[in-house]
């Protein structure tokens, strides 16, 4: 399985491809970051960083896409400025039929190092052992995007069949058991 992780910002956006799955070796395709200019508009400076993300989906053909989602933070600013970056690769990788999880920045950081708490020192470390890297991505936005394709998948598709689960589960709920007729 292809993930792509996004780690939406406005002046950075990580993007990192990662090939793998559960109990296989994880592989590196691709890392890298989107940037957009502060003195810019905010329309042009998300199209800009649209434009990166479709150009990452038509290169690598993922099978998912892993977003990082969007937490409270105290300035208002920064965090409406990640939301519609956010928003923004949803919509693309929507537009493909990709199926997107979002991650909470501590699910990601404990799906690569076992601590939910863990600085972004730790978490670049722990993927650069994951992928068998030198040196951890630079910047920390390269790092977190790849952490959140390593977070997908090895606990994504497992979260994507529970919801599946459940679903169906309900659906029966609502339509009754089938017969067996």
């Amino acid at each position: 399985m292809r993930v792509l992780g996004i780690d939406p910002g406005l002046t950075r956006c990580g993007l990192g491809v990662v090939d793998g799955g559960v109990g296989r070796p994880l592989r590196l395709v691709d890392v890298g970051v989107a940037r957009s200019a502060p003195d810019l508009p905010i329309a042009e400076r998300l199209r800009l960083v649209e434009v990166v993300i479709e150009e990452w989906l038509d290169r690598h053909r993922p099978d998912a896409v892993a977003v990082e989602r969007v937490f409270s933070q105290h300035n208002v600013r920064t965090v409406m400025g990640t939301a519609q970056v956010s928003g923004v690769a949803l919509v693309a990788a929507a537009r493909r039929g990709l199926p997107v999880q979002l991650h909470t920045p501590s699910e990601v950081k404990a799906a690569v190092s076992g601590s939910g708490r863990a600085d972004k020192a730790q978490v670049g470390a722990m993927v650069a052992r994951i992928l068998r890297l030198d040196a951890p991505p630079t910047p920390a936005d390269a790092s977190d995007a790849l952490a959140l394709a390593i977070c997908h998948l090895w606990r994504g598709g497992a979260q994507s069949r529970l919801e599946a689960a459940v679903a169906a589960s309900r659906s029966r709920a609502v339509t009754g058991p089938r017969s067996r007729a």
